[in-house]
């Protein structure tokens, strides 16, 4: 299965922003970009021209890091998206938003995206009471997420139940900390989506 096996740290600097891909260390001092606040590199503090084409791409980068998926993965999505009805880039985030390791990311059980795969494919989560170790999963209304029984006596599950309600979780899910259970009310809409991404640029990208 290909990934990227990377620093993370050096995407949020070449995108010049926090995309919070290490959990806690993105909001403390030690946070890379703090300390380095340019793009990596030999000629990462080079001030490249800014051209149409440049800030479309980043923006689609930025999509793809956020959301921890490669490029073919990410092309498939945007298909799927100009293939439903409606706006093709709210079509694709919420396709993005959809995911098995961003709603366990977006409902607190995981401290980043990267730590909710890890734990869906070591078959932790189960949806609607079946196990599901595939973290691209997309859920539906009214699916039921929650962690498998065995499971919850686990450290990072206690410190995710500890801190249930410490991190807002959008309006479209639903939180059950005690029986750490996430109830999908409904499918994401553009307003309830804060990743800082203009999806028109992505639009405008994959249209040339």
């Amino acid at each position: 299965m290909a990934r990227y096996t990377g620093a993370d740290c050096k995407l949020c600097r070449r995108e010049k922003m926090k995309l919070f891909l290490k959990g806690s260390k993105c909001e403390g001092p030690k946070c890379p970009i703090e300390i380095r606040p340019y793009p990596p590199g030999e000629h990462g503090r080079g001030r490249p021209k800014e051209t149409e084409y440049l800030l479309q791409l980043r923006e689609k980068q930025k999509a793809k890091r956020i959301y921890g998926v490669l490029e073919r993965q990410f092309s498939n999505y945007y298909v799927e998206a100009n293939r439903q009805g409606g706006k093709t880039g709210e079509n694709l985030l919420r396709l993005l938003e959809r995911r098995l390791d961003n709603v366990v990311y977006r409902a607190g059980f995981a401290k980043s995206r990267d730590m909710a795969r890890q734990l869906i494919r070591h078959g932790h989560i189960r949806v609607n009471g079946r196990k599901v170790n595939i973290p691209s999963f997309l859920v539906s209304e009214a699916d039921i997420v929650d962690v498998k029984g065995k499971s919850l006596e686990m450290t990072p599950f206690q410190v995710a139940k500890a801190e249930v309600g410490e991190r807002q979780v959008p309006a479209w899910l639903g939180i059950d900390g005690e029986k750490m259970r996430i109830l999908v009310h409904a499918l994401p809409v553009r307003q309830q989506i804060d990743a800082p991404v203009q999806e028109q640029l992505i639009v405008e990208l994959y249209s040339k």
